[in-house]
């Protein structure tokens, strides 16, 4: 989840976010030109009234941005010059946590794998709804497909027709 960062800062992070109506989705360090990128994705935690969760907004990553930014100054997780990312995780989302699997069931999904199995890293197939603790099932072509969580080094929702159709209404129904 945090490349160079250490899990206890990702820790820090999540905490600050919890604290504000936040939930961590991925905090991920990228090199660039000269300068490396700090990216926090998150969201607005699930409303538990409607059990929706409501969109992102620019105010919420600024507001975000400067309750990270103290923790950053003091704690310094990068030696090297970097530019802080608050960011949504969007519609085609990553697929960070095994509640993400629960959560996006029946909607198609990109996994590559840490190893190969069956000869593969990589699959893409629709999310079964009843998928065991630790294991992620896929339908693929019409061929289930299950994999232990821990074996999976990404995922990602497809976006789909089904994925779009599904993201307005709950747009829809929260107005």
């Amino acid at each position: 989840m945090s490349g160079a960062i250490s899990p206890e800062f990702v820790a820090m992070i999540e905490k600050t976010l919890n604290t504000l109506g936040y939930d961590l989705v991925r905090v991920r360090v990228t090199a660039g030109r000269g300068r490396s990128t700090l990216q926090i994705m998150a969201e607005p935690v699930m409303d538990s009234a409607t059990g929706y969760y409501r969109g992102m907004t620019v105010d919420d990553c600024e507001k975000i941005s400067r309750a990270i930014s103290p923790l950053l100054e003091v704690e310094d997780p990068i030696k090297a010059a970097y530019v802080l990312e608050v960011s949504s995780p969007g519609i085609d989302r990553p697929l960070m946590k095994w509640v993400d699997y629960q959560r996006f069931a029946g909607f198609e999904a990109k996994i590559e794998l840490k190893m190969p199995q069956d000869g593969r890293k990589r699959f893409q197939g629709r999310i079964k709804s009843d998928t065991a603790s630790g294991t992620v099932i896929l339908t693929i072509e019409g061929v289930e497909v299950s994999f232990d969580f821990n074996d999976i080094n990404q995922g990602q929702l497809v976006l789909t027709d089904d994925l779009l159709e599904a993201h307005q209404q709950q747009m829809d129904e929260q107005e």
